[in-house]
């Protein structure tokens, strides 16, 4: 009986925290509110756990994390052109990400998950273009909230 109650239990606790876990939506924009080439929001935070959900409302746009602008042990994630797509977060930090073909654009966006604990690390990635200028907005961002 108490294995049985124990498996129950583990099942009901699973489904429960899977039933709170969220999904952000961040659109892929040509034409954003600040302007071309846009993720909006540009930031999204969430929880280990949570997921964003990649939505191309526009056609022609990717998304691809940035290489030094995740976490330690987190997976790298890709979307393919034209295409949605949801990931799951479940490592804690700051994830950069970006369109291929319009990166230099300043075509980029962060994932806070939990905590920005590698900001530091994150900020030192090689960035070109308005690319950097986007991402130092959007660093600025995080760090506003964080206070």
């Amino acid at each position: 009986m108490f294995k049985f109650a124990g498996g129950a239990l583990a099942l009901f606790m699973a489904t429960a925290l899977s039933a709170t876990a969220a999904t952000v939506d961040v659109k892929m924009l040509t034409h954003g509110s600040d302007g071309a080439y846009a993720f909006e929001p540009g930031v999204v935070r969430i929880h280990s756990g949570d997921s964003v959900r990649f939505i191309p409302t526009d056609r022609g746009h990717n998304v691809q994390s940035i290489p030094g602008m995740i976490p330690a042990g987190a997976q790298s994630f890709s979307v393919p052109f034209s295409q949605e797509r949801t990931i799951k977060f479940t490592t804690p930090g700051v994830y950069g990400y970006k369109c291929l073909p319009h990166y230099s654009f300043g075509m980029v966006g962060l994932v806070v998950v939990d905590n920005a604990n590698n900001e530091a690390q994150a900020r030192k990635a090689p960035m070109y273009g308005k690319a950097k200028d986007r991402f130092e907005q959007l660093f600025q961002q995080v760090d506003n909230a964080s206070k």
